[in-house]
C-alpha cells in the first residue's frame, strides 16, 4: 500500500510539473527523486516519463541522477535529445554531465561530444583542461560583460536580448573590461539603475567615484578551496575568474561554491572513516560497496597485527599480572580518541586553508598542549581509580604515566600525520585514521606494558 502511495504521489507531481499546473515549480533534484521512485516501482513508467522531459529540463535533471539512472538516459533516449540537453546547460554543468556520462560509457560520451556545435566543444575542452581542484574547472563561461566605452543603454539592451534567448541565467553583476578584455570593474545590477543609460560605462563609473566597483577576482589556477574561503569571507554571490594577465574568462556562482563545499565535506567525512564516497552512494551495488570498505579493513588488519605483536612481547608480564589485561583497552581508547580529535581539527583547518606544513609548529604546540593538559587530568583520575580498584598504588602510577605518554603522542601525530600527507599532495583524510590508530595502539600498549614490567615485576 505504501509503495503504491509513493508511486502515485511521484506520478502526480511529475504530471503537474510537466503540464505546468503545479503551484511551485519542482527543482531538478526533486524531479530526479520522483523519477527514481518511478524506476524503483515501475520501469516502464519511468521510461515513459523520461521521454516526456524536454531537453532543457532533461539536462538539469540528469546532473542530479545517480549513475544507474543516467545509464538509462543514455541508453533509452536518442543521442540528438541528449546533445540538445547538453547545449541547453551552462558550460560548467555541461562539462560535468559529459564527464558523468564518460564515467559510464566512454564511447557514448565521445559520440555526444562530436555532435555538439564547435562553440560548446571548445568550452568543454577548455574547462576540462584544468585540474579538478582549480578554479578554472568550476567556472562557467557565460556572463554579462561590456566594454568601458560602451553605452550603458546598449549593454542593458544586449542583456535583455540574451536573457530572452536563454543565453544567460542568474545574472547579478555586469563585468566591465577594457579593449584587451582585462577585467576592470564589477557592478551589481541593482546599481545600474542609478546610472545614466545615455552615457558610457566609463563616464558613469567616473562620476560615481566608487572604488567599491573594484572586483573580487579569482585566478583560473587558484585552488578551489581558496576561492571558497574568499566567497564566504566577503559574502559574495558571484566571483569573476581571470587569467594570470587579468583577462576575464568566466565566473563562479555561489551555488557552485555551495556544491563544492558539500562535496568536499562529504568526501572528507568518508575518507576519515576509510570508505570511498562514490562507493557509498545509495544505489551502488552491495558487492562494490563491500569491496571498497574491505580494502581499508585489510589495511587496518595489518596495522592491528602490529599492535598485537607488541602485546605478544609482554605475554609473560600479562600472565603474571591479570589486571593489566583489564586496563590495557583504556589506555588505547583514550589515546585513540585524543588523536582523532586532533586529526579532525587539523584536517578541517587544512581544508579551509588555515594552516600549512610551513607553520605546522603553531598547530602542533596547540594540539600537543591540549593533549597534555587532558592527559595529566585523566592520568591522575585513572591512576586513583586503578589504585583503589586493584588495591595497588603503583598500578595507578603505571597507568597514569602510560596515559600521559600516549595522549602526548596522540596529539602530536594526530596533527603531524595529516600535515605531512598534505605536504606530499596526498589527501590528508585518506589513511590518516589508520596510521594514527597504529601509533596510538602501539605507543599505548608498549608504554603501559613496558612500565608495568619495569615497575611492578
Amino acid at each position: 500500500m505504501e509503495e503504491n502511495e509513493q508511486l502515485n504521489e511521484a506520478k502526480e507531481l511529475l504530471d503537474s510539473h510537466l503540464n505546468e499546473t503545479i503551484d511551485e515549480e519542482l527543482s531538478a533534484a526533486d524531479l530526479a527523486h520522483h523519477l527514481k521512485t518511478l524506476k524503483k516501482h515501475d520501469e516502464e513508467l519511468f521510461a515513459e516519463y523520461l521521454e516526456k522531459l524536454d531537453p532543457e529540463m532533461l539536462g538539469d535533471v540528469a546532473i542530479e541522477m545517480p549513475d544507474h539512472m543516467l545509464k538509462d538516459v543514455i541508453e533509452q533516449l536518442p543521442a540528438e535529445k541528449i546533445v540538445e540537453a547538453l547545449e541547453e546547460l551552462e558550460s560548467d554543468d555541461a562539462t560535468d554531465l559529459l564527464q558523468y556520462i564518460e564515467d559510464i560509457d566512454e564511447n557514448k560520451a565521445r559520440e555526444l561530444f562530436n555532435e555538439l556545435d564547435r562553440e560548446n566543444q571548445n568550452e568543454i575542452l577548455r574547462l576540462r583542461s584544468y585540474e579538478e581542484d582549480r578554479a578554472g574547472a568550476h567556472m562557467q563561461t557565460e556572463l554579462f560583460s561590456a566594454h568601458l566605452e560602451e553605452k550603458l543603454g546598449n549593454a542593458v539592451a544586449r542583456l535583455r536580448r540574451e536573457k530572452q534567448e536563454g543565453k544567460l541565467e542568474n545574472v547579478s553583476q555586469l563585468f566591465i573590461v577594457d579593449k584587451e578584455g582585462v577585467l576592470e570593474y564589477a557592478i551589481p545590477l541593482e546599481d545600474l539603475i542609478l546610472f545614466d543609460f545615455s552615457k558610457t560605462l566609463k563616464q558613469n563609473i567616473e562620476e560615481a567615484q566608487a572604488d567599491g566597483y573594484k572586483p573580487h577576482v579569482a585566478n583560473d589556477m587558484d585552488l578551489m578551496q581558496d576561492v571558497a574561503v574568499m566567497v564566504q569571507d566577503y559574502d559574495l554571490n558571484v566571483i569573476a575568474v581571470t587569467s594570470s594577465t587579468g583577462i576575464l574568462l568566466g565566473r563562479i556562482t555561489a551555488d557552485d561554491i555551495h556544491d563544492y563545499i558539500q562535496e568536499s565535506a562529504t568526501e572528507q567525512i568518508y575518507n576519515l572513516a576509510g570508505v570511498d564516497d562514490e562507493a557509498e552512494e545509495e544505489d551502488t551495488s552491495l558487492v562494490k560497496a563491500t569491496r571498497a570498505r574491505a580494502v581499508w579493513l585489510l589495511v587496518n588488519l595489518f596495522t592491528a597485527l602490529i599492535s598485537s605483536s607488541i602485546i605478544g612481547l609482554f605475554d609473560d608480564t600479562i600472565a603474571s599480572y591479570v589486571a593489566l589485561a583489564v586496563l590495557m583497552p583504556i589506555v588505547a581508547s583514550m589515546g585513540g580518541n585524543t588523536g582523532t580529535q586532533a586529526l579532525t581539527v587539523t584536517v578541517r583547518r587544512l581544508t579551509l586553508g588555515e594552516i600549512e606544513f610551513k607553520n605546522a609548529a603553531v598547530a602542533l604546540k596547540r594540539e600537543v598542549g591540549i593533549a597534555l593538559i587532558n592527559g595529566l587530568t585523566f592520568a591522575c583520575l585513572m591512576g586513583v581509580i586503578a589504585s583503589i580498584w586493584f588495591s595497588r598504588p603503583m598500578l595507578g602510577v603505571v597507568i597514569g604515566a602510560s596515559m600521559l605518554i600516549n595522549l602526548f603522542f596522540a596529539g602530536f601525530f594526530g596533527t603531524l600525520i595529516p600535515l605531512t600527507l598534505k605536504k606530499f599532495n596526498i589527501d590528508p583524510a585518506v589513511g590518516s585514521a589508520v596510521l594514527l590508530t597504529t601509533v596510538t595502539d602501539t605507543v599505548g600498549f608498549f608504554s603501559f606494558l613496558g612500565l608495568a614490567k619495569w615497575i611492578l615485576l
